[in-house]
């Protein structure tokens, strides 16, 4: 008697993500599961009894669980194009959201404003409150990737408090908690803060620890977690990674850190230091955990190289302040204070903006656009956030390449992209967005992992599968084991490579093979099928 599969990969290296030794095998996948495993001899003797509707014969490469992408902000491009092709092409089949203090929920009030041009900019109608109402949406639009979320603590902030630099009232207090509780029922796996933005900036480290005990008391029940954008990768990198262990110690809550780094030449020299600290954590039984993209140049707002006081009160007030003669010159003052550096303007690149009069700056450093124009950097600076706004996304290129090598090898650290999913064509195709949306684990396994640091690819597979699930509560994932969610990649370890570049971004990488979903090809042979089989995957379900 036969059995037939709806997949069957044959011959195939298995590297189940646990760390052990790879083995050749044949796997089995019979609807969104893993129905078996069968080493080196096959499916038994009688091999030849065993098809599937579909067959890879994967001689020669390597298959391992789906990765785990613990860095994602892709809350409204997958409702814009729900195809997620930088992502899936790069072997990644569940991404966690909702990091460095932004979530798409809890939404009302001043977060819903100020997250209204971002909904508009991408032509997303509906609106939503809760995290119950935002997944019907998404549920909605046949996702290709799985979906985890974090609750920001900026929504938390903003939906209650505003973007006001204030210390909370009692009743905003407990009005946060009980949000954060909600959402935690409703499929959150914790929060996350980002600390260097507004409202976040604002909050100080008690508010976030009771914020966090209250974390703790859902965490008896279900594991939660805190992920923190710390408030300083620089200057005071060594202060924010005392705070974050704090929060830690006092809460009992375990904590993550968002794209470790040490930002600015002057601070490339505190990594041993700050290693040190999450060391010590270590040995006191706190768990620290933490990610990182390959890549030694980081993304966010131009406006962040604005001092923090200037966004108190929210966009409108901002703009205002970058308006006035007076403040601006106060501004210029403590950013030149700040910045004395040569070659500081010639290592901030602009990747996106909202006006056609402004888009031949995209690509290009603030230092080209400043003398293109005949201006001074920071005068630049000002004229286009006031031209567009504030949307401006910015490129900054501070890190060191030997720090990076460390810090990936790391047994505690996984990849993250920190980009948003976007596909090869359509609303999310725009602008000059960091490669590491579309290059980061392929990048990571054949520069890093084959190329430069010789790393043992089991343990490499673990950092980007079975520890993130373990990390972040994802069950049945990020291991190839009978009764597992037949999440798989397929990929030639000789081959895998990123392709795209800060100048041409939006390039596939080599060497991944196929990608199933849930038991459903996304990339079969190399092309996309168009299939999409994502979940929202709710904490606690």
């Amino acid at each position: 008697m036969s059995a037939l599969f709806d997949i069957l990969i044959k011959n195939g290296i298995v590297y189940d993500g646990t760390g052990s030794e790879p083995y050749e095998a044949d796997v089995g996948i019979t609807g969104d599961r893993i129905s078996c495993i069968n080493k080196k001899s096959g499916f038994g003797s009688h091999s030849n009894q065993y098809k599937g509707t579909k067959t890879i014969n994967a001689r020669g490469l390597i298959v391992t669980p789906g990765f785990i992408d613990t860095h994602g902000h892709s809350e409204f491009t997958l409702l814009a194009d729900p195809r997620a092709e930088a992502k899936i092409n790069q072997g990644i089949t569940t991404e966690i959201n909702g990091n460095c203090g932004l979530s798409a929920a809890p939404l009302f009030g001043e977060a819903l404003l100020r997250r209204e041009d971002d909904l508009n900019e991408y032509g997303i109608r509906e609106r939503w409150s809760t995290f119950t109402e935002y997944f019907a949406v998404l549920e909605q639009r046949h996702i290709g990737l799985n979906y985890v979320t974090l609750t920001g603590h900026g929504n938390l902030r903003g939906c209650v408090a505003g973007y006001r630099d204030k210390k909370l009232s009692e009743t905003e207090h407990t009005a946060m908690h009980t949000l954060l509780e909600e959402s935690v029922n409703e499929g959150s796996i914790g929060m996350s803060t980002g600390l260097i933005y507004p409202p976040g900036m604002y909050a100080d480290t008690e508010e976030l620890i009771d914020l966090c005990k209250s974390l703790k008391k859902i965490d008896d029940i279900r594991s939660c977690l805190y992920t923190s954008h710390m408030r300083s990768e620089g200057d005071r990198l060594i202060e924010s990674i005392g705070e974050t262990i704090r929060i830690a110690r006092e809460s009992g809550i375990r904590v993550h850190i968002s794209h470790i780094k040490t930002s600015g030449e002057r601070n490339w020299n505190k990594l041993d230091h700050a290693l040190s600290l999450i060391q010590r954590a270590g040995d006191e039984a706190i768990e620290v955990t933490g990610d990182r993209y390959p890549y030694t140049a980081s993304s966010t707002d131009l406006d962040t190289v604005l001092p923090s006081w200037t966004y108190d009160g929210g966009a409108e007030e901002e703009i205002r302040r970058l308006k006035n003669p007076d403040i601006q010159h106060r501004i210029k003052e403590e950013i030149l204070s700040d910045h004395p550096e040569q070659g500081y303007w010639e290592n901030i690149f602009v990747t996106s903006v909202m006006t056609e009069k402004n888009r031949w700056m995209e690509g290009k450093t603030i230092a080209f656009i400043a003398e293109d124009e005949r201006s001074e950097p920071v005068d630049m600076v000002f004229r286009i956030l006031i031209d567009e706004q504030l949307r401006v996304g910015a490129i900054f290129s501070s890190m060191n390449e030997d720090n990076l090598r460390k810090i990936l090898s790391l047994p505690y650290v996984m990849i993250g992209t920190d980009s948003s999913a976007r596909s090869f064509d359509g609303l999310t195709q725009r602008g000059r967005p960091h490669p590491r949306g579309f290059g980061s684990f392929p990048r990571f396994l054949g520069r890093y992992v084959r190329d430069i640091l010789g790393m043992d690819m089991a343990e490499a597979i673990r950092k980007i599968t079975l520890l993130p699930a373990i990390t972040f509560g994802i069950k049945k994932r990020g291991i190839l084991q009978q009764g597992a969610y037949a999440d798989c990649v397929i990929f030639d370890s000789q081959k895998v490579l990123d392709q795209s570049t800060f100048e041409e971004p939006f390039v596939k990488p080599e060497g991944i093979h196929s990608v199933i979903v849930n038991g459903v090809p996304a990339i079969w042979e190399g092309k996309s099928t168009g299939l999409r089989a994502g979940m929202i995957l709710r904490h606690g379900r």
